[in-house]
């Protein structure tokens, strides 16, 4: 899971709803996404970090959680 997108976006009440709009993609697209069930595209995640969460670096956004340590 990209736990650190899904804080991120908690951070600033967006939604998955909301977030999976301004993607335009489903919801259950961008939470598959976010499970990393499947992968962002380039322009999904440069629209995340440029215009949903600028003040983010990419690799702190798309760090995966699957091989860390729990």
């Amino acid at each position: 899971m990209l736990k650190n997108l899904k804080r991120a976006l908690e951070s600033k009440n967006i939604t998955v709803k909301a977030y999976a709009s301004i993607l335009g993609i489903s919801e259950k697209s961008a939470n598959n996404k976010i499970a990393e069930r499947t992968a962002f595209t380039y322009p999904e995640a440069r629209i995340t970090r440029i215009d949903v969460l600028p003040e983010y670096d990419m690799d702190y956004l798309f760090t995966s959680d699957k091989d860390k340590d729990n």
